[in-house]
């Protein structure tokens, strides 16, 4: 008899344990620190590598320890709600998750026999380039071009909004081998090329340039730039013209793992609200007693559980291979409401002083506004949801 077990797997828990055992290392004022200073969290990417945290989607025979999204998930989510809240996304996304989940998937033998066992211990670092200027949300109208040249591609154009490029050896980089007006259908002609980024910046042929942001500055996002730029064949990553297929075995996990970054970082404004709750007294008893403070919050707490089971839900289906996009756009539109929720009712119950830098308040609510818009924006979600769950025709 089929049956429906809501227990995590002791592999996930084990991943639970061991990540919170290092979480509790580093407290909110460290995370506070790692913001203002616009600095990458050296000490806690350097505990995880030497637990073996940072491999665990690695297979073992490279060195890692063999698990799945499931238990990436419950590591983001952990590191998350130890108080990093949106930093922990970049841990645990941009070398776990864009490099080696889709290389243990899609990467050719020499690609995973070279770069995952590094990957496996933090020693080589990756990003994504997908986003372009005038692309925007539209991944499959991307116009930088790849055209080949013998055994190389010659790679031109420019991204935006590429986190983490400074501390990356290799960049997933995905271009178009078939301009999209070309292309039948328009998710054909795409093609994903590991890139490597000091070699290419050394050459001249890759630059960057670092965007302000208002949070998230643990890793800077950039402009990238590329000029004429040589990959060798044997960098493709999948097929030549059909990177679709590799593209979006990285956007689910992606959108599943920053669900997970915001389910933890809605625990870690909720914490954060119900002890000032506790400890603010006004008119001869604590705030949290009325029920204008209580009860927005404990429809946050109920939000959260919600958002939490259709996460484990979509990361359960990726692992098996099966179909899980509806369920990883639910999971990153309900958890990312939810994170922005808990730190708006954060900021409220702190009233004045949530506009205070010695409170985190502040960086929570940053870090959560960006969950509705990036990298994917809610209207986008909700439009997924409208005409393929629902039906509803479409508006273009």
């Amino acid at each position: 008899m089929n049956t429906v077990d809501f227990t995590l797997p002791e592999s996930a828990l084990a991943v639970q344990r061991g990540v919170g055992d290092i979480c509790a290392r580093y407290d909110l004022d460290y995370w506070q620190r790692c913001e203002s200073e616009k600095r990458w969290p050296e000490e806690v990417w350097r505990d995880l590598a030497t637990g073996g945290w940072l491999g665990l989607a690695v297979p073992e025979e490279y060195g890692g320890g063999g698990q799945g999204l499931l238990e990436l998930a419950v590591a983001t989510e952990t590191l998350s709600a130890s108080g990093s809240a949106g930093g922990s996304a970049f841990t645990y996304v941009l070398t776990p998750g864009f490099g080696a989940l889709t290389l243990t998937r899609h990467g050719s033998a020499w690609q995973r026999d070279e770069l995952l066992p590094s990957l496996a211990t933090g020693e080589l670092e990756t990003c994504f380039a997908l986003t372009e200027p005038d692309a925007g949300s539209n991944a499959l109208g991307i116009s930088t071009f790849a055209r080949r040249d013998g055994a190389e591609f010659v790679v031109t154009g420019q991204k935006i909004w590429i986190t983490g490029v400074q501390r990356a050896t290799w960049m997933l980089l995905v271009t178009r081998t078939v301009p999209a007006a070309e292309a039948r259908p328009r998710s054909n002609g795409m093609t994903v090329l590991l890139v490597n980024v000091p070699e290419a910046v050394a050459a001249g042929r890759l630059s960057f340039r670092p965007i302000p942001k208002m949070g998230a500055n643990t890793t800077p996002s950039n402009m990238v730039f590329i000029d004429e730029l040589r990959v060798p064949e044997r960098n493709v990553v999948g097929e030549v013209d059909q990177g679709a297929r590799v593209l979006w075995d990285i956007l689910n996990p992606e959108r599943i793992l920053l669900a997970a970054s915001a389910l933890g970082g809605a625990e870690v404004a909720l914490r954060v609200a119900v002890r000032y709750a506790k400890e603010r007294e006004v008119f001869g008893r604590p705030i949290g007693a009325n029920q204008a403070i209580a009860f927005p919050l404990a429809q946050v707490k109920a939000k959260i559980e919600l958002a939490r089971l259709m996460l484990y839900k979509a990361a359960w289906l990726f692992d098996r291979g099966l179909p899980c996009g509806t369920e990883a756009n639910i999971a990153k539109l309900t958890a990312s409401q939810a994170a922005w929720e808990a730190a708006d009712h954060a900021f409220q119950t702190h009233g004045g002083m949530a506009y205070s830098l010695e409170y985190p308040v502040a960086r929570l609510l940053a870090d959560a506004r960006i969950g509705r818009v990036a990298p994917v924006t809610e209207e986008l979600l909700l439009n997924h949801l409208a005409t393929q769950v629902l039906g509803l025709p479409r508006s273009f």
